[in-house]
């Protein structure tokens, strides 16, 4: 029987003395856990086919069953992301925003933990490695709960992650792990506001409104990306097309893939024609706009549709793309303000007037210009792993890593001042 108030309690216990455990222990930890998850490798496979077999027989879709899926390369690459991590400069103590006041004061303010992370997800068993090891480089405890999809393989992932933590002397209750799909017990977590201070749900737009509905804890929400991209009248057509094909193809099932692109109508005779060739090659099935219908006429079939209604605030999630003609970028700039999630989104061109404006206007947690929205990663991005992508304005943006699961303290440090 899980009794959640007694482990957010546990919880709560163990982030005390995380909050103050030294950087070579912390690394020293994250380091048998990066081989351990290479010796288990066998048996953590061994679990997640049998999630696999069992999410399939159930009807999970292809988008679902490549994002539980895990295999040789893909432990190899959690272990060496959890290596990264070992790498990274540790934020626990990191002083900034020094001064002397004219009193003589002396303040500043210190990097401290979060506290207790509790993370709500779905099919990804990674994530699980992932948060664990950046919640123990800063100093957090948390509480994992993962979908009945993958119950599985997250089992062998957290006894590994538990295992390893102990024989370097940490206490077990740092990670938790809800083991059952239950959803009474996810609506008790999100009433535990003295124990639990942050609450990452991880998922679809359902559980995220399900969150923000129910909990009484701080949520912090994202993942979600309708992803666009830009083409204007100065790109380099050849060079977009690689670039587009990557952000479509290379992982379509994943939030930075991309969702629509925005053609402007000066280059549109030569690159539509040319983007259908290029992706259908890929198995992309292409949803245009009726602006973008006259540029291919001939085109349409299985592969090339027009579009529906919905479509452009539809996340595909699959080799699907969306693709809309713009008169300007005053035009694709609107387009992304009214459609996009505030993921990623991007301009490529070679006038570095319109890069700025795109970046000064379109407000999404990424903005690239001439790149593939696929780096929206933290491992990509330099910071080892991530706990998720934020798409919010308050407290971080972007691929949450270690510092983003900080806070701060003030200190204030006199010479017995007192106040006049």
């Amino acid at each position: 029987m899980i009794n959640i108030k007694e482990m957010t309690q546990r919880a709560r216990a163990v982030s005390r003395s995380l909050a103050i455990l030294p950087k070579a222990v912390k690394n020293h930890a994250l380091t048998v856990l990066a081989n351990s998850l290479l010796v288990r490798q066998d048996e953590i496979l061994q679990a997640n086919q049998a999630d696999i077999e069992a999410s399939t027989k159930f009807g999970l879709d292809d988008a679902m069953i490549d994002r539980l899926r895990l295999t040789s390369d893909r432990i190899k690459g959690i272990s060496e992301d959890v290596r990264t991590v070992v790498e990274l400069p540790d934020p626990i103590g990191k002083l900034f925003d020094k001064k002397v006041m004219p009193n003589g004061l002396q303040v500043y303010k210190q990097r401290v933990p979060v506290g207790v992370l509790a993370v709500i997800y779905e099919s990804r068993p990674n994530v699980t490695v992932d948060v664990a090891a950046l919640a123990l480089k800063s100093g957090n405890a948390v509480i994992l709960r993962g979908g009945k999809e993958t119950i599985n393989s997250n089992k062998v992932l957290v006894n590994t992650i538990q295992t390893a933590y102990e024989q370097c002397g940490l206490n077990g209750d740092s990670v938790q792990f809800i083991d059952s799909p239950e959803r009474s017990l996810v609506q008790e977590l999100l009433t535990m506001y003295d124990s639990v201070d942050m609450l990452i749900p991880r998922g679809g737009s359902k559980l995220h409104r399900y969150c923000r509905e129910n909990s009484m804890i701080p949520v912090i929400t994202g993942g979600i990306g309708i992803c666009h991209i830009f083409v204007d009248q100065t790109a380099d057509l050849n060079a977009a097309a690689k670039v587009i094909h990557n952000a479509k193809t290379q992982r379509p099932t994943v939030c930075n893939a991309l969702d629509t692109v925005l053609v402007h109508e000066s280059v549109a005779t030569n690159f539509i024609p040319q983007l259908i060739e290029t992706l259908a090659a890929a198995n992309v099935s292409m949803r245009l706009h009726e602006n973008a219908t006259l540029y291919c006429h001939d085109l349409l079939g299985d592969c090339v549709q027009p579009a529906q209604e919905g479509d452009f605030d539809r996340e595909w999630l699959s080799l699907v793309l969306g693709v809309k003609v713009v008169r300007n970028l005053e035009e694709a700039i609107e387009h992304i303000q009214e459609h996009s999630t505030g993921h990623s989104d991007g301009i490529l061109t070679r006038r570095e007037e319109n890069s700025n404006e795109f970046v000064r206007r379109v407000d999404s947690a990424v903005v690239y210009v001439n790149a593939s929205t696929r780096f929206t990663d933290g491992s990509q991005l330099g910071l080892g792993a991530e706990v998720a992508i934020s798409t919010q304005r308050l407290h971080a943006r972007g691929p949450m890593a270690l510092e983003e699961l900080t806070t701060y303290k003030w200190v204030v440090r006199g010479e017995n001042h007192i106040r006049k």
